[in-house]
């Protein structure tokens, strides 16, 4: 009776050690040799002083520069504060509106290099932005694509003594896209709302407010810097009731990066678009057709309209609102007309 007892205690043994789980000690762990770590760490170092070796050859050989180093270092830059912003994780601070000051910061080196190098944007009158307080830019709209906002915020960045954020009023459209409208907000725009100016203009913002909307961006190619109308004057109110000045603002450059020769109305409708453009590029090169040309900008900061000098009940009346409405245009648009005759070319 002992031997069916012995082989079923052997069987739950070897039963019970399949089970077992198997530990294995842990090796030893592998060290990267310290000058290796050290020469990861002056990686960066070695290749910045590379490429200005080959940019001081470059020069001596050719008596150019080829290589500029300025704007090298401006890319670095951009990895170096992306690098830092990864690591940053939740830990950050954004506005009521949600605004990320720092990451904004983090991408005008990319907007430079646009303004500089692919628009070669020509700006004057940047002192006539205040470097404290607050104000309202008014500004032309074109070009299918708002990079006339991008362009102007950059402007007062790259241009103005002090620079500062600008607060750009969007379409409520936009703001309900679900990327871009992430991306508008975390750097710094909001829904053009007189409400929101108000509030913004209060805390002493610059905030630009395009009043031709959907219907400047989307203005065939033939009607080319031409404005349309600025609706009735609602920003002129709100910078009257809150005492900011107006300073108009010309660009010029803009309508050329993406020629709308058509709009595929019901396409847009279908999609429910305030319009779909038809362009030498688009839709018929993809993706690529999204490329804008570069076409030769400049951007004109008017004197401001000194709308402190109103009383604040003037704000309701619609007369003088239309009559600032109609100044500011017309100051816009000569503007236009001075830089237009002052550009030598579309893309020179």
């Amino acid at each position: 009776m002992a031997e069916p007892a012995t082989a079923l205690d052997s069987k739950e043994l070897r039963r019970r050690s399949r089970k077992a789980k198997v530990v294995t000690p842990p090796g030893p762990r592998l060290r990267v040799p310290k000058p290796i770590r050290r020469l990861q760490r002056q990686a960066p170092m070695y290749a910045i002083q590379g490429i200005s070796s080959l940019s001081t050859r470059l020069r001596e050989a050719t008596g150019r520069e080829v290589i500029d180093m300025a704007r090298v270092m401006e890319v670095i830059q951009f990895l170096y504060q992306q690098r830092e912003l990864a690591r940053r994780g939740a830990d950050y601070a954004v506005d009521d509106f949600g605004f990320d000051a720092q990451w904004t910061e983090s991408l005008l080196p990319l907007f430079k290099l646009m303004y500089r190098d692919y628009w070669r944007v020509e700006t004057t009158g940047i002192e006539n932005v205040p470097a404290t307080g607050r104000a309202l830019l008014v500004a032309n709209h074109s070009g299918v694509l708002p990079w006339d906002g991008t362009m102007i915020k950059t402007a007062i960045f790259a241009e103005h003594p002090e620079p500062r954020h600008v607060r750009a009023l969007v379409a409520s459209l936009f703001m309900g896209m679900p990327v871009l409208s992430w991306f508008l907000r975390r750097t710094g725009q909001t829904v053009g709302h007189p409400d929101d100016t108000r509030r913004l203009l209060e805390r002493d913002e610059l905030v630009l407010v395009f009043p031709e909307g959907v219907k400047g961006t989307g203005k065939p190619f033939k009607d080319r810097y031409r404005l349309r109308r600025f609706g009735r004057g609602g920003f002129v109110a709100t910078a009257i009731r809150t005492g900011a000045p107006i300073i108009p603002v010309s660009v010029v450059g803009s309508e050329e990066i993406y020629p709308m020769i058509a709009d595929a109305a019901p396409v847009a409708k279908f999609f429910g678009l305030p319009y779909f453009p038809i362009t030498p590029t688009w839709p018929w090169l993809g993706i690529l057709g999204m490329i804008p040309l570069p076409s030769k900008w400049r951007i004109q900061f008017h004197p401001p309209v000194r709308t402190e000098l109103f009383h604040a009940a003037s704000a309701d009346d619609q007369h003088l609102v239309m009559t600032v409405a109609d100044e500011v245009r017309n100051t816009i648009q000569n503007g236009i007309y001075d830089n237009l005759k002052l550009r030598r070319g579309v893309f020179v």
